[in-house]
């Protein structure tokens, strides 16, 4: 008969080394706390050093939080990071794929730039970054430690609203298809890939769209729940999932029943 664990040794993460991007605002803040007082050790990305500078003194209060001045939006600036992460670390246990972009434009006017450019951060880079790190991340993984590969998607990805934001939907939709694709492929090197799903949670595209307290109101009206996330509760997802040693290749919406009602209000936000 094995011995319980207490909860503090099921959702440990002591002694695990973190890499969120963009991880100085948002979901990647969120989750960056949420691994730091977890135990883990957070690198954290942003294209702006002033910005990366303030988010690391203020994440430092809860752990050991490094920043990285990192745009990956190329392959020369993902090369770059890798680097400089190869630089302090030879492991790295958890990659939180969280950097992205959107676009919101009309069918008519919407620009092929907008495709060019969402595509590339939100499914390219991913990609291109995970393909570069999977040394690291081999190393030293076992069944009982695997590493993990946390991709951020979208509800946007599952719902069929016409929010006016196209490669931005298209593009979170190909990340939970490419999830399943890469758990596949690296279970044998017991890397285990999941994706979380985010509704409506406190981030710069929310921000357009909850500025008075009726717009507020109207975006909560479409969730069962009736509130926005709040940090603790993607933070407390993602300690689950990179503590989980049987949990790969899920796509897992956190939005307080959203997608129930195949609709995620942010119709306003683009001009509908």
């Amino acid at each position: 008969m094995t011995t319980a664990k207490s909860i503090e040794q099921r959702f440990s993460l002591s002694g695990r080394v973190a890499l969120v991007t963009g991880g100085a605002r948002g979901i990647g803040e969120m989750i960056a706390q949420g691994l730091l007082c977890a135990g883990a050790r957070v690198y954290i990305t942003s294209r702006k050093q002033e910005d990366l500078d303030q988010k690391v003194a203020e994440l430092s209060q809860s752990g050991e939080c490094i920043g990285l001045l990192a745009d990956v939006s190329s392959s020369e600036g993902i090369n770059a990071l890798v680097a400089s992460f190869a630089e302090r670390e030879q492991q790295l246990d958890i990659l939180i794929n969280n950097a992205g972009k959107t676009w919101g434009a009309p069918l008519e006017t919407f620009p092929e730039s907008a495709w060019d450019d969402v595509m590339t951060i939100n499914v390219k880079a991913p990609f291109l970054l995970i393909q570069a790190l999977l040394p690291s991340m081999r190393q030293g993984a076992t069944p009982e430690q695997p590493r993990h590969i946390v991709n951020i998607g979208s509800v946007a990805g599952i719902v069929k609203d016409g929010i006016r934001a196209y490669s931005y939907q298209a593009s979170k939709a190909a990340i939970h298809h490419l999830t399943g694709i890469l758990a596949k492929e690296l279970v044998k090197d017991h890397i285990n890939v999941n994706a979380i799903v985010p509704g409506s949670f406190p981030s710069k595209m929310t921000a357009g769209i909850t500025r008075t307290e009726e717009q507020k109101s109207a975006l909560q009206s479409t969730i069962p729940m009736g509130r926005m996330g709040e940090p603790d509760d993607i933070a407390n997802l993602a300690i689950y999932i990179c503590s989980s040693t049987y949990m790969t290749g899920a796509v897992v919406p956190i939005d307080g029943g959203a997608v129930l009602g195949n609709t995620i209000g942010y119709e306003s936000f683009w001009g509908g």
